[in-house]
């Protein structure tokens, strides 16, 4: 038995989230777990962390257990040539006995579309949040050190029932000339995030960004944790996991 690492691309638009649900609605870990036996693998997978409906993910961290002789470098075309065309696998490897894609990773990165030109686009209608108003980048660079470290993050959470304290590593903010005309891209960093923590943050930002309050405002959501005193949830298409990291030792067989 070898534990793999599987590495994954979806497009979020037609999923009802990542993890599996009840019979009828279509998952991201359903559709993956329906292949693995036909390359001799446990019909099990495990995931990195979360996303909800209409979330996408660049490089989702998946682990499974494969008890057939199909070398690893085989694996990914093996599988994409079962799976749908909004999922595919584009790296595995071969890791230690007893790693795990959620407990082992040091931290996962997500990343933020937001669209800023006078009309919507069709083509990113599904890709990116449109917003026909100017953003206040400078007020928004002001706000974002404010969630760096530390903190509970239960006021931008929802329907969370874990304990609310995580540490975020990175949040900043890009410009950049995409497809569509100038995005804005929102990039965090976090040992662990809350459930919708990150489309919570955003939507927060974006008032400030909009001049609905100010950069100082955060300060009470993270001292109170108040869901009420936040913005609302970012709408989840706009939101893409992007990557994971883990030990290096934790990646090699043994």
């Amino acid at each position: 038995m070898r534990r793999i690492l599987l590495l994954a691309e979806y497009d979020g638009t037609h999923f009802a989230g990542l993890q599996r649900q009840r019979e009828g609605l279509r998952t991201v870990q359903g559709e993956l777990e329906k292949v693995l036996p036909a390359i001799g693998a446990l019909p099990k997978a495990v995931a990195a962390g979360r996303t909800d409906a209409g979330v996408h993910a660049l490089a989702m961290p998946f682990h499974v257990d494969l008890q057939g002789r199909i070398p690893v470098e085989r694996i990914p075309e093996a599988l994409n040539r079962l799976l749908p065309e909004d999922l595919k696998v584009h790296g595995a490897r071969e890791v230690a006995r007893d790693f795990h894609a959620r407990k082992d990773a040091l931290w996962r990165a997500y990343r933020y579309r937001v669209l800023l030109r006078p009309h919507p686009s069709p083509l990113l209608r599904h890709r990116a949040l449109w917003l026909r108003h100017p953003l206040d980048l400078k007020a928004v660079e002001e706000a974002l050190p404010l969630l760096l470290g530390r903190h509970n993050f239960l006021g931008f959470a929802k329907e969370e029932v874990r304990e609310g304290v995580r540490e975020l590593l990175e949040a900043r903010l890009s410009v950049v000339e995409g497809e569509g005309g100038l995005e804005v891209h929102f990039h965090f960093r976090g040992t662990s995030f809350l459930r919708g923590q990150v489309r919570g943050m955003v939507g927060t930002l974006l008032e400030v960004g909009l001049g609905k309050r100010s950069p100082e405002s955060l300060k009470a959501i993270l001292q109170t944790q108040d869901r009420r005193l936040a913005g609302p949830s970012a709408p989840p298409h706009g939101l893409y996991f992007v990557e994971a990291a883990y030990p290096e030792d934790r990646l090699t067989p043994r």
